[in-house]
């Protein structure tokens, strides 16, 4: 006979708890994800594109966007993607749990991180509401972009749209140069 496994359910107030070791501790309906410290080559990529992302939509006062991010909803549900992306209407000191609408996710993978990204985490942020999700896959030097209606893959350049402002062009060349 043939036993289920039974995995531990937490909640945000127990999150709270974890200890602060550099690990990435999440939640995803009540089941918790834990990756290491991300290495300097995941940083780079996602400094680079929050570069690129504040100039296309922060600076004009669109948009926030901010690495990591947090996204709540009680009781069991707390995600940190590497970047995030929403409405300038609410202040910089709105708390992570009172925001309700953001723009873009963005996911750079890691070895450790791969599985959690493709598999659960893309699919939660767009079933939170998140407008557009993005997987920055560097050995293979693309991105996936995600949205309610499907993927598809940039290779090269992307051309971003957010909500409000123009286009977004990103140079993938640029984004990967020297990984």
């Amino acid at each position: 006979m043939a036993m289920p496994i039974q995995f531990p359910r937490y909640t945000i107030a127990d999150l709270e708890r974890f200890p602060d070791d550099g690990n990435r501790y999440e939640l995803l309906d009540g089941v918790l994800l834990v990756t290491p410290q991300a290495a300097a080559p995941h940083q780079v990529i996602a400094g680079r594109l929050q570069y690129w992302l504040s100039g296309a939509v922060a600076v004009p006062g669109l948009a926030h966007v901010v690495g990591p991010g947090e996204i709540e909803l009680q009781p069991a549900t707390h995600l940190e993607p590497d970047l995030l992306v929403y409405p300038a209407s609410y202040p910089p000191n709105t708390p992570w749990s009172g925001i309700q609408d953001w723009w873009l996710a963005v996911e750079v993978l890691s070895p450790s991180s791969k599985i959690y990204d493709r598999d659960f985490k893309r699919n939660a942020y767009l079933s939170l509401g998140i407008r557009e999700v993005w997987i920055v896959d560097r050995d293979h030097r693309r991105l996936e972009v995600t949205t309610p209606l499907g993927t598809t893959e940039a290779v090269g350049e992307l051309e971003w749209h957010p909500p409000a402002g123009g286009p977004v062009s990103i140079e993938l060349s640029v984004v990967f140069a020297g990984l």
